[in-house]
């Protein structure tokens, strides 16, 4: 079993794209839309929104996970808007501990993929942090966390 930590994100509603995701970071809350999940089209993007999600999560497992042993920052997007884009910044000097953050970005969500947005991540230079919104962890404890997370994601389905 993953270690508990203070960072969910799930499907609240199974209906519509809108108001359908929440993020949960600490004693931060946060509604979002899976539109542009939903309207994903690029070849990476297969399945319903359950198994879209999961591949976003794939995607955050991978970057979290990269960042073990060397440290970095990392760009985990999870709200995708008309005009900015939502990210938790995961940010490691030891390459064991980390500090995520959420924030937003410039970066609209049509100019990105979903479902293969690590192209856009390092071009997020303009992360403007919410205030409140963040938590502290191991890295290790986070992956496991965000592995354990995407079959239930998965699991909602269409």
């Amino acid at each position: 079993m993953a270690p508990d930590i203070a960072l969910r994100f799930e499907r609240v509603r199974t209906k519509g794209s809108h108001n359908d995701l929440r993020l949960r970071l600490g004693s931060y809350r946060h509604t979002c839309d899976s539109y542009y999940l939903a309207i994903d089209n690029s070849p990476t993007a297969f399945g319903g929104l359950g198994p879209r999600l999961s591949r976003l999560l794939e995607q955050w497992a991978a970057q979290v996970e990269a960042l073990t042993g060397t440290g970095g920052t990392a760009y985990l997007p999870y709200d995708f808007s008309d005009q900015c884009t939502a990210w938790l910044r995961v940010s490691s000097s030891d390459g064991r501990g980390a500090e995520v953050h959420a924030g937003w970005s410039r970066i609209e969500a049509w100019g990105l993929t979903p479902s293969d947005y690590l192209a856009t991540a390092p071009r997020v230079q303009d992360f403007a942090p919410i205030p409140g919104a963040h938590i502290h962890c191991s890295l290790s404890a986070l992956a496991a966390h965000i592995n354990t997370t995407r079959p239930t994601l998965t699991a909602t389905g269409p």
